[in-house]
């Protein structure tokens, strides 16, 4: 979920259109969980395969990549998370239970037929099991789409590919990208537009934005580490923060007090222990230095075979998805997906 930076951060709505051109390293964890949570059936059961294997996350990732991809011009790299830090395994136990207790709900909500109910409980039941990812994996790989792994959180192997310039930003729906250090964050990379809030019960209507960390960070006048020490008095996926102290709050304590270190003890005492560990979580994170991005051709009789034979896809929409691509191909006279990757983005920064 992220840090709650929404009331405080400075952001400018895009269009899809003006990513054209643009290489985005994209948060593949984020991206998949999106369509746990929203293909699923009228009463809340995820798509699945003759075998019982869930699909949904692959119907999702192969029709938008490839539409951003084809349609929109947008260069792709999925990062996979890694092991996470150990000051993330309280969020994730917490996470585990919430998912557990929607659960119950959702399977009650079925028994009474109140299906309305089902679907928004259902949605928050969504887990990304490990041959789920390997899927995942094999499908943008079949796709001739490149991937890299990461050795612990895919947003920060996505934002220091962003700071070193082999993408032109990283992509995700959580603002931890911009504690990370990324210089640009794109998010709600979607085409439909709109976002299900189960706690609500409806919809929105979703743009996709654009956040710059030296503009954000120039408007409160703070720094990089002033922002993660102000992210940690809001609370992180690292730790809990300090109860009354939201977004504005605790920008305007860090701006005046300079450093969690300076705080009033009052302040300080509440807050978690192990900041300085935080802090490292964010400022010296575990990334893979030597990634390489690899590409690869589509594959198009694995692609049947992996989707159709294996995991129950119809053809028809399989070789609408291949066609797509072939069509791409020829449109910009590429022979593969390859030379997606292999240019500098040269135009200007978007403001």
């Amino acid at each position: 979920m992220g840090v709650n930076l929404a009331p405080v951060v400075v952001k400018h709505k895009i269009r899809l259109e003006d990513l054209r051109g643009r290489t985005l390293a994209v948060d593949a964890n984020n991206f998949l969980y999106q369509f746990l949570a929203l293909i699923r059936t009228p009463n809340g059961s995820p798509l699945t395969s003759p075998n019982g294997t869930v699909t949904s996350h692959l119907a999702g990732l192969m029709y938008r990549s490839t539409r951003l991809i084809c349609e929109y011009g947008i260069n792709l790299v999925f990062v996979f998370d890694g092991i996470p830090p150990k000051q993330k395994y309280t969020e994730i136990s917490k996470r585990r239970k919430n998912r557990e207790k929607a659960t119950i709900e959702w399977k009650l909500a079925l028994e009474a037929k109140d299906y309305a109910k089902a679907f928004s409980k259902a949605v928050m039941t969504s887990r990304l099991t490990r041959p789920m990812i390997e899927d995942a994996k094999k499908l943008l790989h079949l796709l001739g789409i490149p991937q890299v792994q990461a050795p612990s959180e895919a947003e920060s192997q996505a934002a220091y590919m962003a700071m070193k310039g082999d993408a032109w930003a990283s992509s995700s729906r959580d603002f931890d990208s911009l504690l990370f250090g990324t210089p640009k964050l794109v998010r709600y990379l979607t085409i439909t537009g709109i976002e299900f809030l189960p706690s609500k019960g409806i919809s929105r209507r979703l743009e996709p934005e654009l956040i710059f960390l030296d503009e954000f960070l120039s408007r409160y006048g703070i720094t990089r580490n002033q922002l993660v020490d102000a992210s940690i008095l809001i609370g992180t996926d690292f730790n809990d923060g300090v109860r009354g102290v939201g977004p504005k709050k605790s920008v305007k304590l860090i701006t005046e007090f300079g450093t969690i270190e300076n705080l009033p003890s009052s302040i300080k005492m509440k807050l978690t222990q192990n900041y300085n560990e935080v802090r490292s979580v964010f400022l010296e994170p575990d990334v893979d230095r030597h990634y390489v991005v690899k590409h690869s051709l589509m594959q198009e009789d694995e692609l049947y075979d992996f989707l159709c034979d294996q995991k129950g896809f119809r053809k028809e929409r399989v070789e609408k998805v291949i066609e797509r691509i072939r069509r791409y191909r020829l449109e910009t006279k590429q022979t593969d997906l390859q030379e997606w990757f292999t240019s500098k983005d040269t135009l200007k920064d978007l403001s």
